[in-house]
């Protein structure tokens, strides 16, 4: 029997490999664990699907993810050092074999949260992914939010910090903001701009050839952004995402309305397959189909970073949330291109244009009722001479002041209508409101 077994291996020597690969179960190549706010997103990446179970217990709070057939590695149990201690909620990590074929995670928190975890197909660079997504049982309100941070500065106080990762931090050689008086400010008729940087955690965006990732580089131009528009009296800007972690599209707009923004700017760095692509764009939404074939094909890209990003899509279409009302859409489109228009003007006096008219297309990150919205594709991240440019401070104020001068020339143009009060204690005392958008366009 034995000699007959050796002949067998002998004749066909891959048996024992594949019998072994088998044995060896599966190999977790990456982990990843990105925390925010918004919420705590834990990634296992394998060559092959992870089948898993999430259970959730009490007294004290935890969560435990069995994972069927999957090896206690160095990788895996390298998840425990990844979860910081200021992860806004999961207190540590522990990793060990349930029994036989299933490896345990077990999650200790500091609270009661709603977890939820799914699987991805591979896309891009990626293979199969579990994710593991952690939110707060209530979700944090961007406008309440807003409001504290804005009363503080009223009272001449700092504003009260983000308790999020600690890529929380103002961009370097930021001008410091001081408080503007009181009595300059009217919170009956704040000015506020929605700030989107694009991209950010499981979606990196565009790779420079130097190695620069869209996601850093756009949030670094925000952050300056927003310290230019904060400088302004009766302005303030308000982030999409305020660190390295992925954002839905449709939770960008729907964060833009919940603060009422008067204006939405996502911030970008173009991508092409020839190096010499370069130069500024600006894109406004169309209802009518794409204004080119290169803008057809941004915003194909750009919509797609929900599935790059990992958006659980189960038992739901992942544009469904998206799909908001119309009826007001022409009127934003207008005021769009009038605001792009300015932008692009003022991005010509640093940069190329590689368009000189604004473009349109289906942008799903674009479709907030009544608030006028572009996406800006600051240079091609793609081209070595404008990544090295993006990754320059210096050129990220640049960039940050041509911003800001387009918006304020827009406004110059097209004051914001006088509305009431952003908010009131009564309305935000109730999480289950929701501020309705302003009525009327410009």
């Amino acid at each position: 029997m034995r000699l007959a077994l050796l002949l067998l291996l002998a004749a066909f020597p891959g048996l024992l490999a594949a019998t072994a690969g088998r044995a060896a179960g599966i190999q977790v190549s990456s982990v990843r664990v990105w925390s925010a706010l918004d919420y705590t997103r834990v990634t296992l990446e394998s060559e092959t699907p992870i089948r898993h179970t999430l259970i959730t217990l009490k007294d004290p709070d935890r969560l435990v993810l069995d994972l069927e057939g999957v090896e206690i590695t160095a990788t895996l149990t390298g998840l425990a050092e990844k979860v910081g201690a200021n992860d806004p909620y999961v207190k540590g990590t522990r990793i060990g074999r349930f029994r036989p074929g299933v490896a345990r995670l077990v999650f200790d928190l500091k609270s009661e949260v709603k977890p939820q975890a799914f699987a991805l197909g591979p896309i891009g660079d990626y293979g199969h992914r579990l994710v593991l997504d952690i939110y707060p049982l209530v979700p944090p309100d961007p406008l309440l939010a807003f409001l504290e941070r804005h009363q503080a500065r009223q009272r001449g106080e700092a504003p009260p910090a983000t308790p999020a990762a600690g890529d929380q931090r103002p961009p370097a050689g930021a001008k410091p903001v001081p408080p503007p008086p009181a009595e300059q400010l009217d919170p009956r008729r704040l000015v506020i701009v929605a700030l989107d940087a694009g991209h950010g955690g499981e979606d990196p965006g565009a790779r420079g050839r130097g190695g620069t990732n869209e996601k850093d580089v756009t949030l670094a131009i925000a952050r300056r952004l927003k310290a230019r528009i904060d400088q302004e009296p009766n302005m303030r800007a308000v982030l999409t995402r305020e660190g390295d972690y992925f954002v839905p599209l449709h939770v960008r707009v729907e964060k833009a309305r919940r603060v009422r923004a008067d204006l939405f700017v996502s911030v970008h760095a173009d991508a092409w397959i020839r190096p010499d692509a370069r130069g500024s764009s600006v894109y406004a939404l169309s209802e009518n189909g794409a204004t080119s074939v290169a803008a057809r094909m941004l915003a194909k890209r750009e919509n797609d970073a929900d599935l790059i990003g990992g958006v659980n899509l189960e038992g739901k279409d992942r544009y469904l949330a998206m799909t908001l009302a119309d009826l007001s859409l022409t009127a934003q489109i207008n005021d769009s291109l009038r605001l792009g228009r300015v932008v692009l003007d003022e991005l010509g006096g640093i940069n190329d244009l590689h368009k000189t008219n604004v473009e349109q297309a289906g942008f799903a990150v674009l479709k907030a009722p009544n608030i006028p919205s572009i996406l800006v594709e600051t240079a091609f991240i793609s081209n070595p001479r404008e990544e090295r440019r993006l990754k320059s401070e210096a050129y990220q104020e640049q960039l940050a002041e041509a911003l800001f001068t387009g918006i304020k020339r827009y406004f110059a143009k097209n004051p914001p209508l006088s509305r009431e009060r952003v908010a009131s204690r009564e309305t935000l005392n109730h999480p289950g409101s929701v501020v309705p958008a302003k009525a009327g366009t410009r």
